[in-house]
């Protein structure tokens, strides 16, 4: 492109230095956090045993025979997507636990090629799942999913990845109901194992309550966690934290019960409250986590792991949810083809920001705080989406929510979430 003689300040040219400064800056954000934080967290950068050895727990920690190692250290979160042969791990025949908003084969997605990849880190295999080994490695423990409908998606992935092996009851009790209409909390429980797994309904992870329902208007206490799942956080030996997309919605920020700022999204909400400042959204994103990892290391009995998983991309494309956006591509990006969004990055170091705050008090009171970084990888999966293909002809999502290009389709990409949650839990036994 030749530059813009006429006019040294002319739009078009600010335009075109800007663009390019914008993105250098999103990629010196990822970059930044990547070299402050992986020295820091090892933990996930090698596979330490092979998948046919046990994974070491207080019940056979005193075995002699060790390990045998199957990779030297290599990180398993950064790699591309290669071709993979092998079926999938379940279908939709298999796996009674699929929701039908991710049920991708019953409602006839075109192309199914998006099963046959598996990821490749960087230096390394990363094994298949093992759910006789996870399962074992369980044994007698609990672990808890909190966080919004993308939490629901991981664990419906996690029960199907294991249903190979076995399946759970689910606990049917009388359920506290939402605002919105969901379940707050969900048990399984896998009888012979004697492991639970819980679900809790909690997208903003903090205490929240719908101000305005016609305007879909929050109140956030940013400094208080939401005591429907922290109350019982010494119940567990794992908790999976997870959640971003519901803190785009109209929030109104509260600290000690006083409101302090709001969202771009809630301008309505500015003059009512006295012309609110706006808070960017990451950094209200920040604060909840680090309020609710806070709320995990100052809880007395809690002496487990708490990982958080990193936010994962939409992938909408020439538009958004509301205005036409799809996702249609049926094949993986390759690396380098397209940068992870600014949004993306920020989000991504402010979750990472509010795990590094917390770490120490953590450790200090005997949990300790792990990180699942799954955002690079599901950044380059486009093809792994429902798009139309969670509900009939007709059919919607939620309301006029037609089109689902957030949320994973089962079996599909997101069952990488949990092989890298097993090589973590390899790396850090309790």
């Amino acid at each position: 492109m030749k530059p813009h003689k006429s006019n040294p300040s002319s739009p078009k040219r600010s335009a075109a230095i800007v663009a390019p400064i914008l993105v250098l800056l999103a990629l010196a954000l990822v970059s930044l956090y990547d070299m402050t934080f992986s020295n820091r967290y090892p933990h996930i950068d090698r596979v330490a045993a092979s998948s046919s050895s046990s994974l070491s727990s207080p019940a056979n920690s005193s075995s002699s025979a060790s390990p045998a190692t199957t990779a030297e250290s290599c990180h398993l979160t950064r790699g591309q997507w290669v071709p993979d042969d092998e079926a999938p791990y379940y279908t939709n025949l298999t796996c009674p636990f699929i929701d039908d908003h991710q049920n991708c084969m019953k409602f006839g997605k075109p192309n199914l090629e998006f099963v046959r990849w598996r990821w490749m880190p960087d230096g390394c295999d990363l094994p298949r799942f093992d759910a006789a080994r996870f399962l074992e490695a369980m044994r007698g423990k609990s672990m808890a999913f909190v966080g919004d409908s993308l939490a629901r998606n991981h664990l419906k992935s996690l029960l199907c990845l294991l249903s190979k092996e076995a399946q759970p009851a689910e606990v049917r009790t009388s359920p506290e109901i939402d605002v919105t209409g969901r379940a707050v909390r969900r048990d399984y429980y896998y009888g012979n194992h004697g492991f639970t797994i819980s679900l809790f309904w909690s997208p903003f992870l903090v205490k929240a309550n719908q101000s305005n329902a016609t305007l879909g208007q929050w109140d956030l206490h940013l400094d208080t966690a939401d005591d429907r799942w922290a109350a019982h956080v010494a119940d567990f030996d794992y908790i999976v934290l997870s959640g971003t997309n519901w803190f785009l919605r109209p929030s109104v920020y509260r600290e000690g019960g006083r409101a302090v700022a709001r969202n771009g999204a809630a301008a309505a909400a500015a003059a009512a409250a006295g012309n609110l400042t706006e808070l960017p959204v990451p950094r209200a994103v920040r604060a909840a986590f680090r309020t609710a990892l806070g709320a995990i290391a100052a809880r007395e009995g809690f002496r487990g792991k708490a990982v958080l998983r990193t936010v994962t991309p939409a992938h909408f494309e020439n538009g958004e949810w509301n205005t036409g956006g799809d996702c249609v591509r049926t094949r993986p990006f390759r690396r380098g083809e397209r940068a992870l969004g600014a949004v993306e990055a920020e989000y991504r170091g402010a979750q990472v920001d509010a795990l590094r705050e917390t770490e120490a008090a953590a450790r200090r009171n005997g949990a300790e705080l792990l990180l699942l970084d799954i955002t690079e990888a599901m950044d380059l999966r486009p093809d792994g989406h429902p798009s139309r293909y969670g509900h009939p002809p007709g059919g919607s999502v939620e309301g006029s929510f037609v089109v689902d290009c957030l949320h994973w389709c089962l079996p599909g990409p997101i069952d990488l979430w949990s092989e890298l949650l097993l090589q973590l839990l390899i790396a850090h036994p309790s």
